[in-house]
């Protein structure tokens, strides 16, 4: 089972949180970004970027980040659902663009994505580079077209500003992905800028557009991201291709940190189930802690790939 699809599984979160739900919202984003895809691959668009576009959204991989975010919106009331729908949909768009750019033969020269050719192998590197300028400017446009029409345009600004804030520098995933352009790297921040930067908006920006502070929400993001980026780690270590729907042993062959590499598989680990209890400990209280710590704990035990024990209680 592909770790990755399953770390934080908040499918199975919306169920559970009829206290915190309001009329039919859900954690589903598809709609809102087939939306954001079709304004962005309009008639006037280029036929080739806009098959690509498509391609590099749509189909998509576990939605991880964008469900956290409405999760997290919906935890606390969820009292401005379009500007959360808004967030999670950029926060996607953003995800999708960064895997076009990182898979680009000047980063990680991987030919396979989610099962399927990589965009720059499928559609040639040039398209591939637009591609994910395109996206990034498509999240940003999910949330400018808002304009007027939320209740508390504030939100609006401070949202915009936790998701610009996991993109760029000092610790965008940019800035993560230029950490690996040092001869010398600090794990902890390079797994904070590359992986956590989008968790943590997700958390942040959930909670900004439900209208609570979001500060107390950075510590979830960062823990959950870190966990996550670790998964990956271990994946990359110990899976194998047709498992994941993507390259493996790339640490190793582009010499790039990992936990696994730094720590070993044990310790790898062990630093896997000292996030997932720090995110644990960190949710705020809100209306739906309860529901969301639960949901973490119970899928917790299938972030470890299979013959690899965990001691976490």
């Amino acid at each position: 089972m592909n770790i990755l699809y399953v770390l934080f599984t908040l499918q199975q979160t919306f169920p559970l949180m009829e206290a915190v739900t309001m009329g039919k919202e859900s954690l589903d984003c598809e709609h809102t970004l087939g939306l954001a895809i079709r304004e962005a691959t309009g008639p006037t668009c280029p036929p080739l970027l806009a098959r690509a576009l498509d391609y590099a959204v749509f189909p998509g991989g576990a939605r991880v980040r964008p469900r956290l975010c409405l999760a997290v919106a919906l935890a606390n009331g969820n009292s401005e659902p379009r500007l959360a729908s808004a967030a999670a949909a950029a926060i996607e768009l953003l995800h999708c663009a960064s895997l076009v750019h990182d898979d680009l033969p000047c980063f990680d020269d991987a030919i396979e994505r989610r099962g399927k050719p990589s965009l720059h192998a499928k559609f040639g590197q040039r398209i591939a580079v637009l591609s994910g300028d395109a996206l990034i400017v498509a999240a940003f446009q999910q949330l400018a077209q808002l304009g007027s029409s939320v209740t508390h345009p504030v939100r609006m600004a401070q949202v915009t500003a936790i998701v610009a804030a996991g993109v760029g520098g000092p610790m965008g995933i940019c800035a993560g992905q230029a950490w690996e352009c040092e001869p010398r790297v600090d794990l902890k921040h390079y797994h904070q800028a590359k992986t956590g930067a989008l968790f943590v908006a997700a958390t942040c920006a959930g909670a900004a557009a439900a209208g609570v502070a979001a500060e107390p929400w950075r510590e979830l993001g960062n823990s959950i991201g870190e966990a996550y980026q670790v998964a990956d780690d271990i994946q990359d270590a110990i899976a194998d291709t047709a498992t994941i729907g993507k390259p493996t042993g790339i640490d190793v062959a582009l010499d790039r940190p990992s936990a696994v590499r730094q720590l070993g598989l044990d310790g790898a680990v062990k630093r896997l189930e000292r996030c997932i209890e720090k995110g644990l400990d960190s949710i705020p209280e809100c209306k739906g802690r309860a529901l969301l710590h639960e949901v973490v704990q119970q899928q917790s035990n299938r972030f470890f790939p299979q013959g690899i024990k965990h001691t976490a209680a």
